[in-house]
């Protein structure tokens, strides 16, 4: 794209949607102070609307069909846990990066998925923008709904650099949300999946 954030008779419309992103990242630019024509910062739009893509790429996935193929559990009827899944996500509020660990259980009904699908299902809802407690919620609901477990549970921790790096400045506070759901809303499954994950 052609520097063009400086003239003030920019038609975006006639933009693709790649130089109108690039566009606006050298109109933010500007607006902290930066000169986006210094050496350091001319591919950088061009960086950050590639790396928006990864970032953000949980708006193109389908969190159902990412679920895919389920099989019949057998004879199998105990809790089934991936736990310490990384996941990085960015916060919908300030639009800075929050990131830890999602734990995720459920007790079958009659169907199983592939356990890495369990990790796919929480990159489709991270790669948003979010907050917390509704990542959470929303991978409980859609593993409820395709599942159609006895149980599901779903616990967050997460360390939030909003709160690190500006505002309260805490660097070393994080942040535990859960989603129960069924027989884990017993107190005795609840705390064997609890204690499974630590």
């Amino acid at each position: 794209m052609e520097n063009k954030s400086t003239d003030s008779q920019v038609d975006e419309s006639t933009l693709t949607k790649d130089d109108q992103g690039q566009y606006l990242i050298r109109k933010l630019l500007e607006h902290i102070g930066e000169n986006p024509e210094r050496e350091g910062l001319l591919d950088t739009p061009k960086r950050v609307i590639k790396s928006f893509k990864e970032l953000f790429g949980g708006y193109a996935m389908d969190p159902k069909e990412v679920l895919g193929t389920t099989f019949e559990k057998g004879e199998y009827n105990q809790m089934v846990i991936c736990k310490d899944i990384e996941m990085y996500s960015t916060c919908e509020h300030h639009m800075i990066p929050f990131f830890g660990k999602a734990h995720i259980g459920y007790i079958p009904g009659d169907r199983v998925v592939g356990l890495s699908k369990l990790a796919r299902l929480t990159e489709v809802f991270s790669r948003r923008l979010q907050i917390q407690e509704q990542l959470t919620q929303q991978i409980a609901d859609t593993l409820n709904e395709v599942l159609k477990p006895k149980g599901v549970i779903v616990v967050i921790e997460a360390k939030h650099l909003c709160m690190c790096a500006r505002g309260a400045k805490k660097q070393h506070s994080s942040m535990v949300t859960s989603s129960i759901k069924g027989l884990f809303e017993q107190q005795e499954a609840r705390s064997e999946f609890l204690g499974l994950i630590k």
